[in-house]
């Protein structure tokens, strides 16, 4: 109750005693009148009290409510947080990394080691996608493989699911730190096939096999180790002709050449056969094209065709018969870290790779 409307009840109560006292018999009825009025002023003050303080409390009561659902919620959600960890992995999608002495033991006799380079200068024309499937035909064909990611970007090694940040040995340290080569391959990455993984690391390793003794026979001292415990090594080079690939040149046997179905790919396979002639003059005598593949073919292109006419016309009978073709899920499967023989083995991509395997086998 405020001060306006004690001074209204003094002042209405003033005026009740005047007009009671002129009209009152005597003097002994005056205080039962005012004892009268004093309680209902009373009563009423404090109905007005009542009154003004309800409203008040009647946010709290209502604030009360609208707090308790919010906690329910929130008990809810805090309860499904903390259980999201255990329903989910931390790193989906990648293989664990083994070591070569939990490797599956062979079931097979090997015959003679081919070490061939999957090589060409520019980029972007499937090598490591050539690389990777590949090497995982064969292995779904009962071979024995190892794949060597020469190149610093590692596509050939995640493309397989190895999370690269996991990796304690590479290819750089077999290379300059005289790290045994058994001790970096990761075994049974899929079936039949072995990895030796690349990190960024080796992007260094060209400047540092600069000043290094007999730097061009590096792979070659280490791969040559190899021979009789696979069917295939392949060698996925980087798109440069340094260090990295005159390496690869030197440790390989054959060379794999894949030529995009476009026309840029052709300007840069001259100097390519350029640089395959001078080290095989002067470094591998028996470095020869063991094929020449078509990749990211698209039928309905005139152009794609034009490209397969001149490059058989150019290479002959080294270029496969089999044609890779252009498909999304063969650029989908590296994302999920797997090779197209487990993504979509029945699609065309992967018929092509299973084909391309058997050809492989069939020249020997």
């Amino acid at each position: 109750m405020g001060l306006f409307d004690t001074f209204k009840r003094d002042r209405k109560t003033h005026t009740t005693l005047n007009q009671k006292e002129e009209s009152a018999p005597s003097d002994a009825d005056a205080p039962n009148v005012l004892v009268a009025d004093d309680t209902a002023e009373v009563a009423a003050a404090a109905a007005e009290a009542s009154a003004t303080e309800a409203p008040a409390s009647a946010p709290e009561a209502d604030s009360e409510r609208s707090t308790a659902p919010a906690e329910a919620e929130e008990a809810p959600r805090e309860a499904s947080d903390s259980e999201e960890p255990e329903e989910e992995p931390a790193e989906p999608g990648y293989r664990p990394i083994k070591t070569m002495d939990q490797k599956k033991p062979v079931t097979h006799v090997i015959g003679q080691t081919k070490i061939i380079a999957i090589i060409n200068q520019k980029g972007g024309v499937g090598k490591s996608t050539t690389a990777v499937n590949l090497s995982a035909a064969l292995g779904c064909n009962d071979k024995q493989v190892l794949l060597v990611d020469l190149d610093p970007q590692g596509n050939a090694t995640s493309g397989l699911g190895i999370d690269k940040s996991q990796i304690h040995r590479d290819v750089y340290d077999v290379l300059l730190s005289d790290t045994p080569v058994h001790e970096a391959i990761i075994p049974d990455v899929c079936k039949g096939l072995d990895l030796l993984p690349a990190t960024i690391n080796l992007a260094g390793a060209e400047v540092e096999l600069v000043n290094e003794i007999a730097r061009e026979n590096r792979l070659k001292s280490e791969i040559s180790q190899l021979r009789g415990k696979y069917d295939y090594i392949f060698i996925d080079c980087p798109p440069s002709l340094g260090l990295l690939t005159i390496n690869a040149l030197v440790a390989a046997d054959k060379l794999l050449i894949p030529i995009q179905c476009e026309f840029y790919a052709l300007e840069g396979v001259t100097k390519l056969l350029d640089s395959m002639k001078r080290v095989k003059s002067l470094l591998n005598p028996t470095l020869d094209i063991f094929g020449v593949l078509l990749t990211m073919y698209d039928s309905r292109t005139t152009l794609s065709k034009q490209v397969a006419e001149e490059v058989r016309r150019f290479f002959g009978k080294s270029v496969f018969d089999t044609m890779i073709p252009r498909t999304v899920k063969l650029s989908e499967a590296p994302s999920y870290g797997q090779p197209i023989t487990e993504y979509d083995p029945s699609g065309k991509g992967g018929q092509a790779y299973f084909s391309l395997a058997k050809e492989v086998i069939s020249r020997g």
